[in-house]
């Protein structure tokens, strides 16, 4: 979401009068600006020692950067998917079930795609992930690009609600005292996946923070 012009403009003029950040922020924050909106302003200029205050470069969207961000994530869930699956298909071998019995051929069918998938999109996701972590070592500024930031916030949304139905099912078992191997294999299967990606990118938006205000 855009800065607002009177905010941007005010921040400006408190800067070039010689004011500090902190009076800055604490009058804007007095004003009803929220923490958020006050940083970001503050952010789109330099803290560096100059007559007047030296604006950031701002980000940019370009088709480039939504190719290779939206390539990026794409295999990422698509590799998460069919790694689910994979496990899945070799707990349903370990550990048939008697009430839903399915055919030999079927599993070596399902665990040969799910293979395939990701024979193909992981060393995709992680070139791609390469590519993108050596460019914002090149250019820190794109740590702030809104397609990047919108897929990763995306993928939190994404990974949190999986969570939250991973946990909500273990528990609609629980009380049904319907719980076997088979099914806490598989809630544990979702849990580790989809929490490993929720952390992930929640830190990285965290070292993103960080880098961008130091």
């Amino acid at each position: 979401m855009a800065l607002a012009e009177e905010l941007v403009g005010f921040v400006r003029e408190a800067l070039a009068r010689g004011r500090s950040r902190g009076e800055v922020a604490e009058a804007l924050e007095q004003a009803g600006w929220s923490r958020e909106q006050v940083h970001r302003a503050l952010d789109a200029f330099a803290p560096i020692d100059f007559p007047v205050p030296v604006p950031r470069p701002r980000p940019s969207l370009s088709a480039r950067q939504a190719f290779v961000y939206l390539l990026l994530f794409s295999t990422l869930y698509f590799g998460a998917y069919h790694l689910g699956s994979l496990v899945f298909q070799f707990v349903d071998w370990a550990r048939p079930d008697p009430a839903t019995p399915v055919t030999a051929e079927f599993v070596r069918n399902s665990i040969r795609f799910s293979i395939s998938a990701l024979v193909v999109t992981m060393p995709l996701f992680l070139y791609m992930s390469m590519l993108t972590n050596r460019e914002l070592a090149a250019d820190p500024n794109q740590r702030t690009s809104p397609v990047r930031r919108w897929l990763t916030y995306l993928t939190l949304f994404v990974a949190a609600c999986v969570l939250i139905g991973d946990v909500t099912t273990l528990v609609y078992s629980l009380l049904g005292g319907e719980l076997t191997t088979r099914f806490v294999l598989k809630v544990i299967t979702v849990a580790v996946i989809a929490g490993t990606g929720f952390w992930y990118y929640l830190s990285a938006l965290g070292r993103d923070e960080r880098r961008i205000r130091a």
